[in-house]
């Protein structure tokens, strides 16, 4: 049975439009304001939520992720929120996912983390740090529980790289615009659309662009050619200037739905 990721992108394609994908780590700034950042997103617009599992070596994101997964872990954050946060967004109705590095997973372990993502309604994890040479444990466990794998390509990423890596991907797969860590950009890189067009003439499932996507315009850009938008750093960035309190959940409402907006008028 296809997981609910999978059903809003089948759907989006048959409305020809593009995914909005909205990212926060759990505990940021605190649980109990996550939750409330979540619920903003989605009331403006957001149609996919990704859950980061804060890390204390996050080789994989930008400044902005790394001041933001610090401060949840300094708040106590860890599996049991990520797990938590996961819930309460998939009974909001929205499809969710968790971004891991792998060793927070190892170290859980890997059969109960599966379990648990599918436990809560999750449809799957990315795992930006895992290759698909490492991924036998996690190719059975996740398909043992029905959960999507989402590996992460990058502009670097030779031809028989890229057919094997996209081979071994189910939900969407993740493409990394940039080269180097994540994070809110002034305008969206070329390797964008070359990367997603590389993609395509391997692979026929969806591709969400994630690193750099901050306003409606670049939303728009990247939706005319992309199956989905991802957008974290805008977010924190608006917690971090404005908290978590009336005033910046009243402005994440608004980005959400300003990149909503690009996002639907892109086709």
């Amino acid at each position: 049975m296809p997981t609910a990721l999978e059903d809003l992108f089948h759907q989006s394609r048959k409305n020809n439009q593009a995914v909005l994908l909205g990212y926060i780590p759990a505990g940021f700034p605190t649980q109990k304001k996550a939750k409330k950042i979540i619920k903003a997103m989605i009331d403006g617009g957001i149609d996919a939520i990704e859950i980061g599992y804060p890390y204390s070596d996050p080789v994989m994101d930008g400044p902005v992720i790394q001041s933001a997964s610090e401060e949840a872990i300094n708040n106590g954050a860890g599996v049991d929120e990520v797990f938590e946060l996961l819930q309460m967004s998939v009974e909001l109705g929205i499809p969710s996912v968790v971004m891991s590095y792998w060793s927070p997973i190892e170290k859980y372990g890997v059969s109960k983390f599966a379990s648990e993502i599918a436990k809560k309604g999750g449809s799957g994890v990315i795992t930006p740090d895992l290759t698909f040479e490492e991924s036998n444990v996690w190719r059975s466990e996740a398909a043992r529980n029905s959960i999507n794998r989402i590996y992460v390509v990058a502009p670097s990423s030779g031809e028989a790289r890229l057919i094997k890596v996209t081979s071994e991907c189910s939900g969407f797969i993740y493409a990394a615009s940039l080269m180097g860590v994540t994070g809110a950009r002034s305008a969206v890189s070329a390797n964008a659309k070359q990367l997603v067009e590389r993609i395509r003439r391997v692979s026929d499932k969806p591709i969400a662009v994630g690193l750099g996507v901050s306003t409606k315009e670049q939303a728009r850009e990247v939706a005319t050619f992309a199956d989905g938008v991802i957008v974290g750093s805008a977010f924190i960035k608006i917690v971090q200037e404005f908290g978590a309190g009336r005033k910046g959940l009243k402005r994440i409402k608004q980005l959400a739905k300003s990149l909503s907006e690009g996002v639907r008028s892109a086709r």
